[in-house]
C-alpha cells in the first residue's frame, strides 16, 4: 500500500496509508494525541513504582519514547513490550524528526537505540526503560497477568474492525494485572460494548484534539 510523511496540525509528522486515508496518528497533532491519550489518561496514574506497560501498535516508537522520557519524570522502572506485525522501515523512521517535534535534547539515541534492537529480546533502553519488541500478530499475545497499563493503539476499526473485537480485547484482559488500565484514542460504541463484554470497567474521557471522547478500561475485582 502507498504511505507517505505527512505533518499533522501540531507540526509532528506521521505515516499516512493513502489506499486507507489512514494514519499512525492523529492529524489533528500526533504528539498531541499521545501525551493525551498514553500519558495523561494512563502513565499518569503510576508514580514511583516499577511498572509493565504494553503497547499494541509500536508503529513509529512515537509512544515508547515518549513514555521513556516521562518515566525518570514520574519515578518509573518500566519494561515496555511493543508488539508490532509489521515493523516500520527505517527510511521512514528517518523523516519523522520526533527530537524536534518533542523538544526533547538527547532524546534522538533512544529513539534509534529501540529501532535498532533486535526483535524478541529486552534491552536496556536507559537506566529505567527496557524494551521487548515482538513482531507477530496481536491475537498471538500470550501472556497473563503481566501488565499495569495497556496502550491500545491499533488501526482505526473503520479499516481493521478485527482488532477490536471481543476476541482481542478478552487477551488485553487476561494480559493485565488486577487493577490494570488499557487506554485508547477510540470511543467507538462498538469498542465499548466489546470491552466491557470480556470485564472492562470502561470510562469516557475527554479525548485529545480533533475527538470528542476517549476511553480507558480498568481490570477490577
Amino acid at each position: 500500500m502507498k504511505r507517505k510523511i505527512i505533518t499533522t496540525a501540531d507540526g509532528s509528522k506521521t505515516i499516512q496509508i493513502e489506499d486507507w486515508n489512514e494514519q499512525y496518528h492523529s492529524v489533528h497533532g500526533a504528539v498531541q494525541e499521545a501525551y493525551h491519550v498514553f500519558i495523561r489518561n494512563g502513565l499518569s496514574l503510576f508514580q514511583n513504582r516499577q511498572l509493565s506497560v504494553l503497547e499494541i501498535g509500536f508503529g513509529t516508537g512515537l509512544n515508547a519514547l515518549i513514555t521513556l522520557l516521562e518515566s525518570g519524570k514520574r519515578g518509573l522502572d518500566i519494561t515496555y513490550k511493543g508488539v508490532e506485525a509489521f515493523p516500520v522501515a527505517l527510511e521512514e523512521l528517518e523523516q519523522l524528526d520526533y527530537r524536534s517535534a518533542l523538544d526533547a535534547e538527547g532524546s534522538e539515541p533512544y529513539f534509534w537505540h529501540m529501532h535498532q534492537t533486535s526483535w524478541g529480546q529486552s534491552h536496556p533502553i536507559s537506566a529505567n526503560f527496557s524494551l521487548l519488541k515482538q513482531q507477530i500478530d496481536f491475537r498471538e499475545i500470550s501472556d497473563i497477568d503481566l501488565f499495569d497499563l495497556i496502550y491500545f493503539d491499533a488501526f482505526g476499526a473503520r479499516v481493521q474492525p478485527e482488532l477490536w473485537t471481543e476476541e482481542i480485547f478478552a487477551i488485553m484482559f487476561a494480559s493485565m494485572k488486577e487493577n490494570g488500565v488499557l487506554v485508547t484514542y477510540s470511543a467507538k460504541g462498538s469498542v465499548r460494548r466489546a470491552m466491557q463484554a470480556v470485564g472492562f470497567v470502561v470510562e469516557r474521557l475527554p479525548g485529545p484534539p480533533g475527538k470528542r471522547e476517549m476511553l480507558r478500561g480498568l481490570k477490577v475485582s
